[in-house]
């Protein structure tokens, strides 16, 4: 995500299908974007870079967001019908291998959302159906309709919020895939975003928070 200018600007377009195509060479195979990164844009380089190893890797991409009208919430089936072709094109794919519903649009149940990518799973243009910040009772609800793969949420050592509402509990009872989004605390281990998460106790020693070491 940050290749393609979420977090500041954007990396050189040559230099992030360099750093894709190095990790691959150092063993990595699950490469994750979304429309939404960008918008467009990392979808775009992510399938540059990856189409001459693309039976090697596997690649997840998310929908829910309507970026035409104002980056707003739409899961909508007509409109997911109509974006996975979009990814498609800009990922050099014939198949998502994981697809993600970005956000959960309370506009549109959840069982609507899980049948139209059973359908698209039958066309064979995605593989396998993940959520990303559902709650446990959506994800059961989800997966009475269409098995999730895959729940992607924060999860770190400052951000413990799936061990107390469930959401771990329910993956593993169900046999879900857990991904922790930021699992390294979005950089707060950075020297320059230390100084933001120092703990100043009484004393006046100043306690950093690191997200690697506690």
């Amino acid at each position: 995500m940050s290749i393609s200018a979420n977090y500041g600007p954007a990396a050189d377009r040559n230099q992030g299908i360099e750093v894709i195509r190095a990790a691959h060479d150092k063993g990595v195979t699950f490469f994750d974007t979304a429309e939404v990164y960008g918008p467009y844009t990392n979808e775009d380089l992510v399938g540059e870079a990856l189409a001459p190893i693309r039976d090697k890797v596997a690649i997840d991409t998310k929908f829910g967001f309507d970026n035409e009208n104002g980056g707003t919430l739409n899961s909508q089936p007509k409109h997911i019908r109509k974006v996975v072709e979009e990814s498609l094109k800009r990922l050099r794919t014939d198949r998502i291998d994981l697809y993600y519903q970005h956000r959960v649009d309370p506009n549109v149940p959840i069982e609507d959302v899980a049948n139209t990518v059973k359908d698209l799973i039958k066309a064979g243009k995605v593989l396998h159906f993940g959520l990303s910040e559902a709650s446990a009772k959506t994800i059961r609800r989800a997966h009475g309709v269409l098995p999730v793969t895959a729940i992607q949420t924060e999860y770190s050592l400052m951000q413990r919020d799936p061990e107390k509402n469930g959401v771990l509990a329910t993956c593993e009872e169900l046999g879900i895939g857990f991904v922790p989004l930021g699992a390294a605390g979005a950089g707060v281990s950075h020297p320059e975003n230390r100084r933001r998460h120092e703990v100043r106790p009484q004393n006046g020693h100043a306690l950093r928070v690191s997200p690697l070491f506690g």
